[in-house]
């Protein structure tokens, strides 16, 4: 049977992401051979990559290696990997990919080289320096098997004008919350108090910090399905519940992130939760009415706390087929270093490393409130927003039902007793 690679998806994707076409580039030198003085790297089109690309000649001086790029859209870096990958093809040496999203199939499959020792061998360039939540979703099974380049956290985008009306503070915790979002509506007609993403699947991930805060998991400690407990189900009941009683009126099953903040920035709501990367949609004075009043928080907290997701959007690792893969674990030093990281986040690229973010000059393009958001989100932060399996779409339509359900005023509490034997058959069949 074929080995096959999952297709990528996501909302930073969808910002940062463009166009499809292959793009090539060269640090300079080399003629296109495979010597060991000449590395492939294939990159998504990205922000990040487009910084990176700039800044080869500086790898090259530094090491006499030539780097060769070569770029794709998502579906075609897909499509490369899927071709290359499962033929154990040694034309990629490093590889970007996504973690979440098709990490423990390529770790499974023994795509991806062990960085175990690799990772520990610098104390300079400090492993240890990397965030857990991140760190945590490019290990498999007690084995690194990539480095994160991109963060994301969820974060609570709020309307400081809206709340100073109504006399409120910023809600710290989920019962404020909901609280504030009643409020809100009740005083001012035509304004949602709360919105956030609808659509099933595209849900998951922003209901995945409300699910850690209320104590929940995707799975117990044994591996089992359990989106059926109570903590779960709380979990789905707030976050429905929210959108149900204080959303938009005639609110629509199908809201990704970009409809949702569509309703955000035009005015129309007073709270939303999203992910840190989304947050220039908001304070832009080009495309947001409440650019001005905008305010960031962390994540309300729940019973367990406040627990939002702090995941790697992105990561580097090594083609495990590859014969070069001591000049491939340079470049992903250098890319990753802390200088590198420094300059790519002060480009508005969040990174991955705690030291980053704790110097002021890191933080120095985000707005102050966003930044300390970001830094509680770090400290408390999960290292996945979607349940860590294979079948990654599948299992978000799975999980996402209850939601969805609670959305439009149903029992949630059935759906998910429902759901939850469905999801358990997922993780069966990927044993």
């Amino acid at each position: 049977m074929k080995k096959s690679v999952l297709r990528m998806t996501g909302i930073a994707t969808a910002v940062l992401l463009a166009g499809g076409a292959l793009a090539a580039c060269s640090s300079g030198g080399g003629d296109g051979d495979s010597g060991s003085k000449t590395l492939r790297v294939t990159l998504a089109n990205h922000v990040w990559t487009d910084i990176i690309k700039k800044k080869l000649p500086e790898f090259k001086k530094k090491t006499g290696i030539t780097v060769k790029v070569a770029q794709f859209g998502e579906d075609q870096l897909s499509d490369q990997y899927n071709v290359k990958l499962n033929a154990g093809s040694d034309d990629i040496d490093v590889m970007m990919y996504r973690p979440l999203q098709e990490g423990k199939l390529f770790a499974k499959n023994k795509y991806l080289a062990d960085l175990t020792d690799d990772v520990k061998s610098d104390s300079s360039w400090d492993w240890k320096d990397f965030q857990p939540g991140p760190v945590g979703s490019t290990t498999y099974e007690d084995n690194v098997v990539g480095v994160p380049i991109i963060t994301e956290q969820e974060v609570l985008y709020y309307r400081k004008d809206l709340l100073e009306k109504a006399g409120l503070e910023v809600p710290k915790t989920m019962d404020d919350l909901k609280a504030a979002a009643k409020k809100i509506s009740e005083e001012n007609p035509g304004i949602a108090g709360f919105v956030a993403r609808t659509e099933k699947s595209a849900a998951v991930t922003q209901f995945s910090s409300f699910l850690y805060s209320y104590g929940g998991e995707w799975t117990d400690k044994k591996g089992k399905a359990s989106i059926d407990t109570p903590e779960a189900k709380a979990a789905y009941k707030m976050y429905g519940g929210l959108i149900h009683d204080y959303g938009p009126k005639n609110v629509s099953t199908d809201m990704s992130w970009s409809e949702a903040m569509a309703i955000f920035t035009q005015g129309n709501a007073a709270f939303y939760p999203e992910a840190d990367s989304l947050y220039q949609n908001a304070t832009d004075q080009t495309k947001s009415k409440v650019a001005d009043t905008v305010g960031f928080a962390p994540l309300p907290a729940g019973p367990a706390g406040s627990k939002p997701y702090n995941v790697p959007s992105w990561a580097l690792g090594i083609n495990d087929a590859s014969s070069n893969k001591d000049n491939a674990w340079k470049f992903i030093q250098w890319a990753t270093s802390k200088k590198m990281t420094l300059e790519i986040q002060k480009e508005g690229v969040p990174g991955a490393r705690q030291s980053v973010w704790e110097d002021p000059a890191g933080t120095a393009t985000y707005p102050k409130d966003l930044a300390q958001a970001i830094a509680v989100s770090t400290k408390n932060g999960v290292g996945h927003d979607r349940p860590l399996v294979i079948k990654v779409p599948e299992a978000r339509e799975i999980v996402g039902q209850p939601i969805v359900e609670a959305i439009t005023g149903g029992d949630s509490d059935a759906a998910a007793d429902a759901a939850n034997p469905k999801f358990q058959q997922l993780l069966d069949d990927e044993k």
